[in-house]
């Protein structure tokens, strides 16, 4: 692999506060200030944020999932001129499940200068604070919305050690967390809130006994342990279940997904397969 070009400008892939201005480090206000060019995931936002970190406004450019390809093309252009850039997100460490990784590669693939200046980030402030084992961890971002997605996703961690990360949207948080019990059983959760605020909240509980959480609010960050113990149901468990199911009825679709939420470690896909060869 090449070296980085001397003559061009440098990426600088910046970590902001998660909501308390004082968790903003030197090295990055020193950037910030310096740099004649920043990417924000929300310019508005960035304004906002520069004037409670007591920095002067920037010349700011919305970076974003959204982006279209000519903005990618002006930032490299820019940074091939020598001039440096920074790129921030709302909130934490850019890329970690906010905007940016598609810059990060153009620039590795076009030997662009590209360092981190490391900071605040909302899964691992989380997890520190959780008491949950911490090692190891899966980090997913944002969870997938449809159920069906949610389940090849995560299914497969019903026999992995291994503790979960992800966001989610206040209202879905219990929705997700009840699904949650069906594909990995009874785990501690530790629902973090509000990080580094004001209202910061650390709130306990198990999938097997999720409370009503509709008086939340704020930003959430999930932390679900690992297995208890690592006890995916039996074949020979699953096709007694499908026999009952059978009997109630119903399309091999529909039996397949009644006898999911019954058992841990499988798949609906995988029972279908029982069902259909039954």
């Amino acid at each position: 692999m090449s070296s980085p070009n001397n003559t061009f400008g440098k990426l600088h892939i910046v970590a902001t506060p998660l909501g308390n201005a004082g968790d903003l480090s030197p090295r990055a206000r020193k950037i910030l200030e310096e740099v004649p060019l920043v990417l924000a995931e929300d310019t508005k936002r960035a304004g906002l944020n520069f004037a409670r970190w007591g920095l002067k406004a920037k010349r700011l450019i919305s970076f974003n999932d959204h982006s279209e390809e000519k903005k990618l093309e002006h930032a490299l252009n820019f940074l091939q001129q020598g001039e440096d850039i920074a790129l921030i997100s709302d909130a934490g460490m850019p890329v970690i499940s906010d905007p940016g990784y598609l810059i990060v590669k153009a620039c590795r693939e076009k030997n662009i200068p590209v360092t981190a200046i490391p900071g605040a980030s909302a899964p691992v402030t989380a997890l520190a604070g959780s008491g949950i084992a911490p090692n190891p961890f899966t980090f997913f971002g944002f969870l997938p919305r449809k159920t069906s997605d949610m389940e090849k996703t995560l299914a497969p961690y019903a026999k992995i050690f291994s503790t979960l990360v992800f966001f989610e949207r206040k209202d879905r948080i219990a929705e997700t967390l009840k699904y949650l019990y069906t594909l990995l059983g009874a785990r501690d959760v530790c629902i973090a809130r509000e990080l580094t605020k004001e209202h910061e909240e650390f709130i306990f509980l198990n999938l097997e006994a999720v409370p009503d959480l509709g008086h939340l609010l704020g930003e959430l960050t999930v932390i679900v342990g690992p297995p208890l113990e690592i006890s995916k149901s039996s074949r020979q468990e699953v096709q007694a279940i499908i026999r009952e199911e059978k009997s109630l009825g119903g399309s091999p679709k529909q039996i397949a997904k009644r006898v999911q939420t019954q058992c841990h470690g499988w798949t609906t896909s995988e029972i279908y397969t029982l069902v259909t060869k039954d």
